[in-house]
């Protein structure tokens, strides 16, 4: 009898799609000298690989190291999927505080950010930096939050395209519980990149500060930085202001 990970990997075998394959291989810059080359897709839709990590979400580390260790893309993203998953289960009102919830926070941490390279392409980012490292950098586990601000900083200080955009994408949450501070943090470490992947998710995050917390805080910050900013992290920035506003800044 197949185990279980081989079973799910038959599963999402089957339920691929050589048309979505196709317009996936496209979307995400998959030929060579892109940023996605040499990814391999399935051709499935991300609810139904939300739907395989529900399913399989009870599969251990090891099985998920099987999954996050494919050459297929859909493959991996559920890996990272599961991980999200498991973390969720652990952040129940009843067991926020329980020791061993905590602990089991920090470990689901520690794997994805030691896997953190495998999630190579933005939308395994996208889906997973802020529910995992956003959520474990606002709540109390047994890490101190300095020892977490260093884990943050070193995917930042990476050499990896993926881990520099989890230092920026994971304050997503961050805001969304009204501490802007990292994403002002990480915009201001990430401003000059050149990667216009990374361009995008500085401007998303200074977007978020603006919707989130407070427009001021943004206004603030493209008074000091707007000249710095590429035209594409300023205009995801302004995204939110209106109309006039947004041509001010554009034309300053």
């Amino acid at each position: 009898m197949a185990d279980r990970v081989t079973t799910l990997i038959e599963k999402m075998k089957a339920a691929g799609d050589e048309e979505q394959r196709q317009v996936l291989t496209r979307f995400f810059k998959t030929g060579k000298g892109d940023y996605g080359e040499g990814d391999v897709f399935l051709g499935l839709r991300n609810p139904q690989t939300r739907a395989f990590a529900k399913e399989f979400s009870d599969l251990s580390f090891d099985e998920i190291q099987r999954l996050i260790d494919s050459e297929y893309h859909e493959i991996r993203l559920c890996g990272f999927l599961i991980l999200v998953e498991k973390y969720h289960k652990l952040q129940s009102t009843r067991l926020k505080n329980d020791i061993n919830s905590m602990a089991g926070r920090d470990s689901i941490i520690n794997f994805y950010i030691a896997n953190s390279t495998r999630a190579n392409n933005w939308d395994i980012v996208d889906l997973t930096a802020h529910k995992l490292l956003g959520n474990w950098i606002i709540e109390r586990t047994l890490i101190d939050l300095p020892e977490k601000e260093d884990a943050i900083q070193k995917l930042a200080e990476s050499d990896n395209l993926w881990q520099k955009r989890m230092s920026m994408v994971f304050t997503w949450m961050t805001s969304q519980h009204g501490h802007p501070e990292y994403a002002i943090r990480y915009a201001m470490f990430h401003l000059h990149h050149p990667h216009d992947l990374m361009h995008k998710a500085v401007g998303w995050m200074l977007r978020e500060v603006g919707k989130r917390c407070d427009m001021d805080i943004l206004r603030d910050f493209l008074a000091d930085y707007h000249a710095e900013m590429s035209r594409t992290t300023l205009r995801y920035a302004i995204e939110k202001m209106d109309e006039k506003e947004r041509k001010y800044w554009m034309e300053l």
